[in-house]
């Protein structure tokens, strides 16, 4: 069994816990502009906060969840991703919501979502965008999940790890498209797969490709942009990083290499 086989198999399991439980609508969060608008504007960073990883234990636990919100988005953060699995990555739906209701820029639900439950939960904590994983789901899964985010209004991040899952979210209808350099079986990284898929990505159309993991420095967001990234997803360097604010705005300025 591959790591991400054990994540899933403790999702299935997890995800039984809500299932016949009313999800309560959740008022009051600030407007919120659209990630692929803001990512055809130009390069873009979605800054993540990640307290901790299978690969890589724990990162940074006891992080002020507000106060690093606030640094993104000061910064000019496209978008912020909060990671809300609670068994491997040691997030929550409380991380989540404390940060919608703090920013104006898109929020991300990263989650390993298998249902349409998840999906209602990550709305109502004020997610504008929520995950799906190619590799994680059966077709049918992942056609069905990906309407009903749509019909509840959320964008929806498709991630794939090569070719052919390129071609299942183009078919998709995907307007987000993310290429995780991080091997999910194996979580070995390289960055040479942004590079591949971007050489098969398609120059016409509406879809976006945002480059996922393995972004520790400057140089390394510079090869995903100039290899055809609108975005970047970061979370370990910024969580590590003495000043994170700082690392946004260095890599998203016009004094980076193009």
């Amino acid at each position: 069994m591959t790591i991400l086989d054990e994540i899933i198999a403790a999702k299935r399991k997890e995800i039984k816990e809500y299932q016949g439980v009313e999800s309560t609508s959740v008022n009051g969060f600030p407007g919120k502009f659209r990630l692929a608008e803001r990512l055809r504007d130009g390069r873009g960073v979605i800054a993540e906060i990640k307290r901790a990883s299978p690969s890589k234990g724990n990162i940074r636990i006891d992080v002020d969840v507000a106060e690093q919100a606030k640094i993104y988005e000061r910064a000019g953060a496209a978008a912020i991703s909060v990671l809300t699995d609670e068994l491997y990555f040691k997030g929550s739906m409380a991380d989540l919501e404390k940060v919608a209701r703090l920013v104006s820029v898109p929020v991300l639900c990263k989650d390993f979502i298998v249902d349409s439950v998840q999906i209602d939960r990550a709305k109502n904590a004020g997610a504008t965008i929520i995950l799906l994983i190619v590799a994680a789901l059966e077709q049918r899964e992942l056609e069905k999940l990906y309407s009903y985010a749509q019909a509840k209004g959320l964008e929806v991040l498709v991630e794939i790890h090569d070719r052919e899952e390129l071609d299942v979210a183009l078919k998709l209808g995907a307007e987000l498209i993310g290429v995780n350099n991080r091997n999910l079986k194996t979580f070995e990284v390289s960055l040479e797969r942004t590079a591949e898929i971007a050489g098969h990505f398609p120059d016409s159309g509406d879809s976006l490709l945002i480059s996922e993991s393995g972004i520790f420095s400057e140089s390394d967001a510079s090869y995903a942009f100039n290899k055809g990234a609108s975005g970047i997803l970061v979370g370990e360097a910024l969580m590590r990083s003495a000043d994170a604010g700082a690392w946004i705005e260095s890599v998203t300025s016009s004094e980076v290499e193009k």
